[in-house]
């Protein structure tokens, strides 16, 4: 009875176009079935928080890096270390030398051998770099329930979102975890960090500490504070490397309008100008042929 039938060309392409809606409808529908709702699934990515170094023409606030600089020193130098800043590279930045030289005898640090062969401790002087908290890795794991705590000197560029992400962390602590997540003994729940469930504990409060300058010292100003000295510690040529481009700018700038004004004037009428040779005929009268010297015998 169906053996005469045939379908119309529109018809094939409109069943085989419904035929491969249905697969991919159904493909993705069992997908999305088997696929386990889980809330650590979902990360939240920190906000803009509009840091004012960020923007092309301006550099790192000075006394908020000297602010910060006491925030790691009072705060975060508990735990975490500066493997590569020396106390060096805080003159002119954030101190005199003077003020280096006496933070840093403020720190004892293994050197030797001495005469007799043995390792004694000294302060440090500048050239020595910002001891850790720790002696290693197993000493900082032992102190905190397995944890190592991350070097901070290039803290900011090795996280998605940098200078926005460090302050969203330090600040972005909940009292409670959602229902349905439980949290184990000695991790918090941070909607910021990756599966939301942090080891270190919220290190930054109102009035933590007192700054030497009188600027209050709230949770947010510390957060800002310390993420500034962070940035300078992850790329301390951060106002360098800018103003060099405005130089470079400037000279490639005056270097391009010179050789368009040039090439206008100079070698556009070359370029374009256009030689016609006429050869002269016997018409042309004699005063305007050219003039054939004799040749000499």
């Amino acid at each position: 009875m169906f053996r005469g039938l045939r379908l119309s060309s529109r018809a094939k392409k409109v069943a085989v176009g419904l035929g491969v809606a249905a697969i991919v409808g159904g493909g993705t529908l069992l997908y999305n079935l088997d696929k386990a709702t889980v809330m650590a699934e979902f990360e939240i990515h920190p906000p803009k928080w509009g840091f004012e170094h960020t923007r092309y023409s301006k550099g790192l606030d000075k006394m908020s890096l000297r602010r910060g600089c006491q925030v790691y020193k009072d705060v975060c130098y508990a735990c975490h270390s500066l493997e590569y800043v020396c106390f060096r590279n805080l003159v002119g930045v954030t101190h005199t030398e003077q003020e280096a030289k006496d933070l840093a005898a403020e720190y004892m640090i293994e050197d030797g051998p001495d005469e007799e062969g043995k390792m004694f401790q000294r302060p440090c002087k500048l050239s020595d770099a910002w001891p850790g908290p720790y002696k290693n890795e197993s000493e900082a794991a032992h102190k905190n329930n397995g944890s190592i705590p991350p070097d901070l000197n290039y803290i900011v560029f090795a996280r998605h979102g940098e200078e926005d992400y460090i302050y969203s962390i330090l600040t972005g602590y909940q009292d409670e975890a959602p229902a349905g997540m439980e949290c184990a003994p000695g991790q918090h729940y941070h909607p910021y960090f990756p599966g939301q469930k942090i080891a270190m504990a919220k290190a930054l409060y109102n009035d933590i500490i007192e700054y030497e300058d009188g600027t209050p010292a709230t949770a947010s100003q510390c957060a800002k504070d310390v993420v500034t000295f962070l940035r300078w510690c992850a790329e301390p040529e951060h106002d360098d490397r800018k103003i060099i481009g405005y130089k470079a700018l400037i000279v490639t700038g005056t270097i391009t309008l010179l050789a368009f004004w040039l090439s206008k004037n100079k070698w556009q009428p070359l370029k374009t100008r256009k030689i016609i040779f006429q050869k002269p005929s016997d018409s042309t009268p004699s005063d305007f042929r050219p003039s054939i010297p004799p040749k000499k015998l």
